[in-house]
């Protein structure tokens, strides 16, 4: 039977991440999630204190490795790990927790050169947030991305400045595009996360950054569900009643209404996070990723949908 949408060898109607990867290299490729202990200037003083009101401790790298460990000892940890699962599978390392351009040239440099010479590794994911980046590292990324391939992921989590500043994001969407678009002339592929469900932002709102993003430049789109983490600025205000946390039947509803809206080439990197169950407050309906997946694939079937088909 053929498949439903161009970018899919199976029932999936969008541009999944697996897919590109495999066929760009032809066998399976994992990430490999890494924490260098860069910090971010959302709780250094450089940009503000406190963080993003959302954010755990460990700075959205609960699965990434330990900072006193060296990067290879790390990479080297997980793939172990990995290989039990797919023998032989090909590797991108994912400087992942904090904003890993926070940091002097150098260092960066010397991270990038770690990266590079990785057993098995065929790129490299590199996550922070635009205001990390300046026309100097931008140009350094450039020159990496001529070697292999790299993706620099930005946090943007939503368009709406008024949200931003009511999460302590110390962050605007100018913010965002001026890093964007420094990454893009140096040739760097971008990924964009957003977060669905931020305190009192609208469907519609959610879908309006859908749209922005999707008359970007941009390789790859993430796709997240808020989660509630305890002992977060965010859990006092839930608990005390100050927003709701979204239902799993209007998380489906929204992720299936921004694929339709987003370009078919845009690959869809994720289209909800992992919680961390010790960590995690609410919605607790987050746990069950394989449902809530399935629960995408069934609307998107039911509807007739395909990524892209609302363009």
């Amino acid at each position: 039977m053929r498949p439903p949408f161009k970018y899919s060898d199976d029932n999936k109607r969008y541009h999944g991440y697996s897919y590109y990867l495999k066929h760009r290299f032809g066998k399976k490729v994992y990430k490999v999630p890494l924490n260098v202990g860069l910090g971010c200037p959302n709780r250094d003083g450089s940009k503000g204190t406190g963080g993003c009101s959302f954010c755990s401790g460990a700075l959205s790298g609960n699965f990434a490795g330990d900072p006193k460990q060296s990067i290879l000892t790390q990479f080297e940890a997980v793939r172990e790990v990995m290989e039990k699962k797919w023998q032989g599978g090909l590797c991108i390392p994912y400087f992942q927790a904090g904003s890993n351009t926070h940091t002097d040239i150098k260092t960066l440099e010397s991270m990038l050169d770690t990266a590079l010479s990785l057993p098995n590794a065929v790129g490299m994911s590199i996550a922070t947030r635009a205001d990390c980046l300046d026309s100097e590292k931008c140009k350094l990324l450039g020159e990496y991305a001529k070697k292999t391939y790299l993706v620099c992921e930005l946090g943007l989590q939503t368009v709406h400045d008024s949200t931003a500043r009511a999460i302590n994001r110390c962050h605007t969407y100018d913010d965002f595009l001026k890093g964007y678009e420094m990454l893009r002339q140096n040739g760097v592929n971008v990924c964009v996360h957003i977060i669905n469900g931020l305190p009192n932002e609208t469907h519609e709102m959610m879908l309006q950054t859908a749209r922005k993003i999707a008359g970007l430049d941009i390789h790859m789109v993430k796709l997240h569900l808020l989660h509630i983490i305890k002992n977060t600025p965010l859990a006092e205000q839930y608990l005390r009643g100050e927003f709701a946390a979204m239902e799993m039947n209007d998380y489906i509803s929204t992720i299936c209404d921004q694929i339709e809206l987003l370009p078919e080439d845009f690959i869809i990197g994720r289209l909800t996070g992992d919680g961390d169950k010790r960590e995690l407050l609410a919605p607790m309906w987050s746990t069950n990723k394989r449902a809530v997946l399935n629960g995408i694939d069934m609307e998107l079937a039911r509807r007739g949908s395909v990524q892209g088909c609302k363009r």
